[in-house]
């Protein structure tokens, strides 16, 4: 099998506030895997707190070329995933660009979407969050505006002036809203004030309240809180899911941090053992990696897929939304067409 790739950059719609600064883009890669006159097509997507880079993931792809080239056949992909995973500690982003466009190929192959390989039921495919960043109320009022076709919302809290962002938010909507604090309140105690504060608010779950590491005051806030706490940061791959028992109601897998499709199937196999709840989340995206996360969408509770709504220059055609439901198509693969 043949393995090329491409750096690009996604540039967003409208700049938003991160830790340090404001971000305007991120890099991605794009990989092409050829078999038989078939292409697949795969993405790595490299935001900042990842670690990885344009430069690295070109490294890691270079010896992973090598790799892919010794196997003939693309189903054995079980084999070539192991393999690719032993080159190198890290750099999911990089492994999850062969392995959706590895997925993509075999749907082609034997022409079959991979929701269909995955053995999903359409008639359970969840609604996207839309999501509204941190920002000043006029502009969170506007994204609000802008994402009205959608049923629910992500809405990103920080530890400052929480309770004024919600405040803004349900002046506008009373929508269900996703909370997602990315590890920023700090204490134990005041993350469980916030989620008692919110829990009238129409609040769906909590994403991450606390530092990825404090599984202690996880499990303690766990034991105590009225809203549902997932977990984000503190669940990379299939090896951590275990780890976070008795810490969080429910996980959010994304295909980035756990290196693609084949092992984010492993995780919710053994979420649904575990009875939690599954989010299947995204970084910015294009279409490929969002459309390849879709395709496990009908096995989880909720959909965090909105990464390809918020950038200009999308590099494909894939799935839809229809009033925030995701809507999966009947191409084989992914389901994705490259613009031209």
């Amino acid at each position: 099998m043949k393995l090329t790739y491409l750096p690009h950059t996604l540039y967003f719609k409208r700049p938003f506030k991160i830790a340090h600064g404001i971000r305007s883009s991120t890099p991605i890669v794009i990989t092409q895997t050829e078999h038989e006159g078939l292409t697949g097509y795969g993405e790595a997507s490299m935001p900042p707190y990842l670690g990885e880079s344009h430069q690295s993931v070109l490294a890691f792809l270079t010896i992973a070329k090598d790799v892919l080239n010794k196997f003939q056949n693309p189903f054995e992909i079980e084999s070539i995933l192991n393999e690719i995973d032993l080159i190198a500690p890290g750099n999911t982003a990089a492994k999850a660009s062969i392995d959706i466009a590895l997925h993509d190929l075999i749907g082609k192959l034997q022409n079959k979407s991979c929701w269909e390989l995955f053995k999903g039921d359409k008639t359970k495919i969840p609604f996207t969050t839309y999501t509204i960043g941190i920002d000043e109320p006029e502009i969170i009022k506007q994204k609000i505006i802008e994402g009205s076709d959608y049923n629910y919302f992500k809405v990103k809290l920080n530890g400052e002036n929480d309770k004024a962002t919600i405040a803004t938010i349900r002046s506008v909507t009373d929508k269900p809203i996703a909370i997602d604090v990315n590890q920023g309140w700090k204490d134990k105690h005041i993350a469980l004030e916030m989620i008692e504060w919110l829990s009238d608010k129409n609040v769906l779950f909590v994403e991450q309240p606390l530092q990825k590491e404090n599984l202690d005051d996880s499990h303690w806030l766990f034991e105590r809180s009225p809203i549902p706490i997932f977990a984000d940061e503190s669940v990379q791959r299939y090896s951590d899911v275990d780890k976070v028992k008795d810490c969080f109601h429910g996980i959010n897998i994304k295909l980035m941090k756990c290196t693609g499709m084949f092992e984010a199937n492993k995780m919710i196999k053994r979420a649904h053992e575990l009875n939690f709840k599954l989010l299947i989340g995204c970084m910015s995206e294009t279409s490929c990696g969002i459309s390849a996360a879709a395709q496990l969408s009908p096995l989880v509770d909720y959909a965090d897929l909105d990464g390809a709504l918020l950038i200009k220059n999308d590099l494909f055609d894939g799935i839809t939304f229809a009033n925030g439901k995701i809507v999966l198509n009947e191409l084989p693969g992914i389901g994705v067409v490259q613009k031209t």
